[in-house]
């Protein structure tokens, strides 16, 4: 019984998480997890905002999605997993991707003073994007 009971969970957490995966596939513009939720309730009304969020969580943590911090704003996921840079609208709050080679080799170039050992790295450039410079008449 405790078995069963095991097995319906996982297999409901997997299709959870097959559910919040094909939102944020089906979302090419940099969801935040309110976003994914939103897409997510419209076919699974009794789904809940914390499973929806606690399973965008796992599927960053195992590298199926990427989580993009934006500074003073909210974390947003892409379907493109690879390391990549983005930019991001001060206007609309929108995140692009950037279309240029990641950097690599960047690490090799900083040098800190402190003995931190730098990992990876992530850079968000900011600006406007094309619609809001349309709208603004730029």
């Amino acid at each position: 019984m405790a078995t069963q009971t095991a097995e319906r969970a996982t297999t409901r957490n997997t299709i959870q998480r097959a559910l919040v995966l094909e939102a944020v596939r089906s979302l090419h513009n940099h969801p935040t997890s309110a976003d994914v939720y939103e897409v997510v309730r419209e076919k699974h009304p009794n789904i809940s905002r914390a499973t929806v969020y606690r399973n965008l969580g796992v599927l960053a943590n195992r590298g199926e999605v990427l989580r993009v911090e934006v500074p003073n704003g909210a974390d947003r996921y892409d379907f493109l997993n690879r390391p990549h840079y983005h930019a991001k609208c001060r206007v609309c709050g929108g995140v692009f991707d950037v279309d240029m080679p990641y950097q690599s080799d960047i690490l090799a170039k900083v040098s800190d003073a402190h003995g931190f050992a730098i990992e990876e790295h992530e850079i968000i450039f900011n600006g406007v994007c094309s619609e809001c410079r349309k709208a603004e008449g730029r």
